[in-house]
């Protein structure tokens, strides 16, 4: 962290200095202000002229990288958030909690919490242009969440890669002239081709018969042990050049910043939905779909009720969106400073949502045509959750069609492999913003390739045979408890030691429009405690992963060691703060630090001359704790 000056540690009320640097004239910002929905009102703002030193032009910084257009950071946005999770985790999850019912939780928490994390995380990303890490030098004591969401994306990013691989191992048997998972290999037993159809009758000597896409999948590509007693194994050679070629697209595509990403993204984001278009209007002429979409939609209200249908909604939304895991933070400081992010907002969780339920229609056509081609009345027990559902029950299906199989397998596993790769590109960016955030001295090429080095050297942990088990422990204590955890501390940050005005205040003078009541509220109090509560039942509700005990405390030891750079990096703050009493300090490092604000030196210095008419106007020395509290949320 660096040695910077904050607000306040020069003497006067801190409550009123001025931040970010000024020019020694007064600038004028905002002609009229405009409400939500951007409608144009009459009220002028008119700045305080603050007569503070200024700062020399060749002291300034670079000014940061920019997306080539708008339309892009858009595009790139949406790569980001549609992913596996919209193809595997939905349809599974939505089936397994309440089916039609789910939507209506998934649709409140993307309401309430979603969409204002997601609005949130834009807005102050693009008004500081500063990465998941430095977006904090808005309370410099906090600075551990950004460096521990940057581990736990870390985490993510290596076996979501190996994931990758997987699927990039899938589209290379695809072009097979026969599909190889369709028919038994001679050396698996109680083993069932894929490719028959109806009822058929079992050898005596199959006691568990399974399908060869089942055996393929456990056998051929993954290897995978039910136990480590023998330890993990060695990768597979295939799946390692699988691996590398993921590595290397992703690479290549960020080797020259965020300009290259930008215009990749309008394959990765637009190509996917015309796949998932096609694969659509297969599943939909399929025999049986339409039996299998119904049992998707079917409602099973009793499990409104239950508190973990509310918990997986949450989950799901959290990874569904890709919130509080920095990467909308990194992304949106790319911004130009102007842009209009509200609405990108709006239009990335609504086309995230109506994506997972087009894909669980998509997936669940082509189980309902997998249970009418076996026979199979009940449709639960042909379903399949995760990478079972992607990498078995799919592939199982596709080889019993009758129209040239290879190209819909194809069709799909082409579709999932751009999906992880634009998500990865998102996430990867995020870790390489972090990292030269704090090191602008190393070049951006080689924090890139230092990140693929290193995220391709941990990730043939998972291409092992006991990976598989490994990666489930990685994926609930390394992202998912830490993302909680972190998130619960983000939004404190954010609405209460920052402040919703504050906030809402940026908000007016980078797009001069005034934030309604909805967002505050939802900011300040709605949010932070469904999340907090959701934190609460999953720890209440732990349960260790089906794995060693050494592994489990493993997972602990990472949770631990990301959770615990929130109070690490705190104290390091203090510390900075020399010639400072205890409490001087504690007051200095809440506060924002002196050069917060725009990156663009008149940019800063207007904003700081408009926080100093707010502060000035601004009063909170009176009155009850709960109605200051309430004014806090309200004003």
């Amino acid at each position: 962290m660096e040695n910077q000056s904050y607000v306040g540690e020069s003497g006067g009320d801190a409550a009123t200095l001025p931040i970010g640097y000024l020019h020694t004239n007064g600038h004028n910002h905002h002609d009229a202000h405009r409400d939500g929905n951007g409608n144009a009102n009459n009220g002028q703002v008119q700045h305080t002229k603050v007569d503070v030193k200024t700062v020399p032009e060749e002291s300034a910084a670079p000014l940061r990288e920019k997306w080539g257009k708008n339309i892009e950071f858009l595009l790139s946005c949406v790569a980001l958030s549609v992913g596996f999770g919209n193809v595997w985790r939905f349809p599974y999850t939505a089936y397994n909690n309440g089916g039609g019912a789910f939507v209506i939780p998934y649709l409140i928490v993307l309401f309430i919490i979603g969409r204002p994390i997601y609005y949130l995380e834009m807005v102050l990303g693009q008004f500081s242009n500063r990465g998941c890490v430095k977006v904090y030098d808005l309370a410099p004591v906090m600075r551990g969440i950004g460096v521990g969401q940057t581990i736990a994306i870390f985490t993510v990013i290596t076996y979501y890669a190996a994931v990758l691989a997987i699927t990039l191992r899938y589209l290379v048997a695809s072009f097979s002239p026969e599909l190889p998972w369709s028919q038994c290999d001679s050396n698996w037993t109680n083993c069932i081709d894929s490719v028959l159809k109806g009822n058929f009758t079992l050898d005596s000597n199959v006691t568990q018969p399974k399908t060869s896409a089942e055996l393929y999948f456990k056998n051929t590509i993954t290897h995978k042990v039910d136990s480590l007693d023998n330890g993990l194994g060695y990768p597979d050679w295939k799946l390692t050049i699988c691996l590398i070629v993921s590595w290397v697209c992703i690479i290549a595509i960020l080797i020259k910043g965020i300009k290259s990403s930008g215009k990749v993204s309008y394959f990765l984001a637009i190509f996917p939905y015309i796949i998932i278009a096609i694969l659509l209007v297969r599943s939909l002429t399929l025999e049986g779909a339409w039996t299998g979409i119904a049992y998707f939609f079917k409602p099973q209200w009793d499990k409104l009720l239950t508190i973990e249908v509310w918990y997986e909604a949450v989950t799901q939304c959290f990874f569904s969106l890709t919130i509080c895991f920095g990467g909308l933070i990194v992304y949106s400081s790319f911004n130009n400073f102007s842009n209009n992010i509200y609405r990108h907002a709006l239009i990335i969780t609504s086309l995230d949502t109506v994506t997972s339920l087009i894909a669980g229609c998509v997936v669940f056509g082509v189980i309902g045509h997998l249970a009418k081609v076996t026979g199979q009345t009940d449709i639960s027990k042909v379903v399949q959750g995760g990478a079972a559902l992607t990498f078995i029950t799919y592939p199982d299906t596709i080889a019993k069609f009758d129209f040239i199989p290879q190209f819909f397998s194809v069709l799909f596993f082409f579709m999932l492999f751009l999906l992880g790769i634009g998500t990865l590109i998102g996430i990867v960016t995020s870790v390489i913003t972090a990292i030269h955030d704090q090191r602008p001295d190393i070049t951006r090429w080689k924090i890139v390739i230092g990140v693929g080095v290193a995220g391709f050297a941990i990730g043939l942990i998972y291409i092992t045979p006991g990976g598989l088990i490994v990666l489930d422990v990685m994926d609930k204590y390394g992202a998912t408890l830490v993302t909680l955890t972190l998130a619960v501390f983000e939004l404190f940050t954010f609405a209460w030691i920052y402040g919703v005005n504050r906030v809402c205040k940026d908000i007016e003078f980078m797009l001069g429009i005034e934030t309604g009541k909805f967002w505050r509220i939802c900011w300040g109090i709605v949010t932070p405690l469904i999340v907090f509560i959701i934190l609460v039942v999953s720890l209440i509700n732990y349960e260790p992963v089906d794995a060693p005990y050494s592994l489990n405390a493993i997972g602990w030891c990472l949770y631990a060691f990301a959770v615990l750079q929130l109070p690490c990096w705190a104290i390091y703050a203090l510390l900075q703060k020399h010639g400072h009493t205890w409490v001087e300090s504690c007051k200095a490092v809440l506060r924002p630090m002196v050069d917060w604000g725009p990156e663009d030196p008149t940019k800063n210095a207007e904003y700081a001359e408009f926080i100093e008419e707010y502060n000035q106007q601004s009063s909170y020395q009176s009155g009850t704790f709960i109605h200051k509290l309430l004014k806090k949320i309200m004003e």
